[in-house]
């Protein structure tokens, strides 16, 4: 039997590969975005707790309703916003549950994507799965800043979607008050509306403050924002990401969120709506990882390897032109055996492989990690 591909030039994802070949010769993986540290032994009892008390059957297809009322109030009480618990937040199975669902429910053949590069890798699979014609603006080192310029040529009546993602994955940039003013200004009088990854929203350094499209009701009207607790709490593989957006937008959403996974992991979401009480935890998170950053790269000072700005997330990219010139995949390959240190190569993030000679550390890691990675990368 032969099966024609929906999607012929997909093939493992680089984080596969990479971790693959991190667990093959024995590497410190600095490659894929999970933390090596403990989750909060409380969140871990909260979820015992609830399993315990028999909350272990199918949640409500939108969530808790616990744990989305809490979400309404963290938003509101962070960018003033007001959602409904009821009508305009979703719970879901991870945040590229909340991606592919988005793009599930605008795209249509022939409708057109903007598509900022280097990009999450889940984006550009989904708008071509179902018909869609990514429209490209790349982002170039070193400070990947957005040229609204170009993203208005790119503009047209089929324009259905633009896709945000701040803080920035892979380059760790983020979006700043003028970047605001110009995606208002391109989209008003428009029906384009918006995908805004804020995955990383909790993870902000250098005294910036997040640019949620939640901020601003100009675009919040036409905005679904996807969030997660994995990057939040530490529990990547929890899987719980959310959705917040108009009530219109969200009767969409819903109408083929039934249909994945229909409900999300019930024990967990009733612990995650405890544990969203202890404010301190997510406010005091952009000064964890901004020591992390800061340990990281004073580290790397003694190395070949050039830091490049990171003001969010939890990945550092690093310029290796003064080491190699091999390809980033080929350098990364390299590092990995011969150097025992495994990081992401991002012209995999460009539909044209377009190769800066840099690659994506992830500090999200304990201090000794770093300081072993960092060792070894210093002899190179």
């Amino acid at each position: 039997m032969k099966l024609e591909s929906k999607l012929p030039q997909v093939g493992v994802t680089i984080f596969t590969v990479m971790t693959d070949l991190s667990n093959r010769y024995d590497a410190i993986n600095l490659s894929q975005g999970f933390p090596d540290f403990d989750v909060h032994p409380e969140l871990v009892k909260l979820v015992l707790k609830y399993m315990n008390s028999g909350k272990n059957q199918y949640a409500p297809m939108p969530g808790v309703m616990e744990l989305r009322n809490k979400i309404s109030q963290k938003i509101h009480d962070l960018y003033g916003a007001v959602y409904s618990p009821e009508k305009e937040i979703t719970v879901t199975s991870g945040a590229t549950e909340s991606l592919f669902i988005v793009i599930a429910t605008i795209i249509r053949p022939d409708d057109e994507v903007i598509i900022f590069e280097p990009a999450y890798d889940a984006y550009l699979p989904v708008v071509r799965l179902f018909g869609g014609n990514p429209r490209f603006m790349q982002l170039k080192p070193p400070g990947y800043q957005i040229d609204w310029n170009e993203v208005k040529d790119k503009i047209s009546s089929k324009t259905k979607l633009i896709i945000i993602n701040s803080p920035h994955n892979p380059t760790g940039s983020v979006l700043i008050p003028e970047d605001i003013s110009a995606l208002i200004e391109l989209t008003n009088g428009t029906d384009v509306l918006i995908l805004s990854d804020e995955v990383y929203e909790h993870i902000i350094y250098d005294g910036l403050k997040h640019e949620s499209m939640c901020r601003y009701p100009e675009l919040r009207e036409r905005s679904f924002v996807i969030s997660s607790f994995g990057k939040t709490y530490h529990t990547t593989g929890w899987k719980i990401g959310y959705c917040s957006a108009p009530e219109s937008l969200t009767n969409e959403f819903r109408r083929i969120k039934q249909f994945t996974t229909f409900a999300t992991n019930t024990p967990i979401q009733y612990a995650y709506s405890e544990f969203l009480d202890r404010k301190e935890l997510y406010l005091n998170l952009p000064d964890f990882y901004q020591k992390k950053r800061d340990t990281f790269l004073s580290l790397m000072e003694s190395s070949r390897f050039t830091a490049l700005s990171c003001h969010g997330t939890y990945f550092n990219m690093m310029g290796y032109s003064s080491i190699s010139d091999e390809s980033d995949i080929e350098f990364s390959k390299r590092l990995i055996i011969e150097h025992g240190v495994a990081a992401i190569p991002p012209s995999v993030f460009y539909n044209d492989g377009k190769d800066y000679k840099t690659l994506r550390f992830c500090f999200a890691k304990k201090d000794q990690t770093l300081e072993k990675a960092a060792e070894r990368l210093c002899k190179i």
